[in-house]
């Protein structure tokens, strides 16, 4: 990849970034050093995500054009729909823009896709106005089949965004999966020119995020490539984000990307 192909999908990459701190040990500190670093010479990203504990916090600490999201029914995506919305409350009641929900997995790997639309569709009506990112953890389904089914469903209840994984489990975004979310959403009737894609787990480098950038290229178009309709949820790969436009970043991918 050459200069300017690099500078460029670095640029998409800030613009697009979710930076993520999900740490068990997060505290106040970490949360305001996560919220310094939003905010970098080189622009500010998309949003910051962080538990609903910590929502309140930071959006006292960015300005209005930095959303903040909060994580509901995360890490394991139970059924429990109360414990969900429990989340969702404190996220609204913090001010925060947008929800990253799991998607009950296991209960569709299991056969009861009836009891992850029911959380889903909760979760829905409890943040009206809000930014719904749901996440699939599609490394955990895995089979091409199942993630489609997780995306309608998801897409049917009223996602704003089909987010890959968690980056809890072994198993973090990978091509297929996004490939198979994506065409999801442009054969959907109502979700085709309004829901994104958002992929997380193992982006570390600019470099990662290349083939994601081309996929939703490739299936939504250029204009898509906003933060409206694509996101990337990462901790680290601002730091290789910002050596690539600050010019210390060593070439790592060929061109076309």
């Amino acid at each position: 990849m050459n200069g300017a192909g690099s500078s460029t999908a670095a640029a998409i990459a800030l613009r697009c970034l979710d930076l993520t701190s999900l740490n068990d040990a997060d505290d106040e500190a970490a949360i305001t050093r996560l919220c310094q670093r939003a905010q970098g010479v080189h622009g500010a990203v998309a949003a910051v995500c962080v538990w609903p504990r910590f929502a309140r916090l930071a959006r006292s600490l960015l300005p209005p054009q930095i959303a903040v999201a909060a994580v509901s029914n995360f890490p394991a995506g139970g059924t429990d729909i109360d414990a969900a919305l429990r989340d969702v409350q404190q996220i609204v009641a913090a001010g925060a823009q947008e929800v990253d929900v799991v998607l009950p997995w296991r209960a569709l790997q299991g056969g009861d896709a009836a009891a992850a639309e029911a959380v889903l569709r909760a979760v829905r009506q409890a943040c009206p106005g809000l930014r719904l990112k749901v996440i699939l953890e599609t490394g955990e389904l895995q089979d091409e089949a199942l993630i489609t089914r997780a995306s309608v469903l998801a897409l049917d209840a009223g996602a704003d965004m089909l987010k890959t994984s968690t980056g809890k489990t072994p198993h973090g975004a990978s091509l297929p999966a996004a490939e198979a979310m994506l065409r999801s959403i442009v054969a959907h009737p109502t979700a085709r020119g309004r829901a994104g894609l958002k992929v997380s787990g193992g982006i570390r480098r600019v470099a990662d995020a290349l083939p994601y950038i081309a996929l939703c290229r490739q299936y939504l178009g250029e204009a898509a490539l906003q933060p409206q309709r694509f996101r990337i949820g990462a901790s680290s790969l601002l730091d290789d984000i910002e050596a690539v436009l600050g010019g210390t970043a060593a070439p790592a991918a060929p061109d076309g990307y």
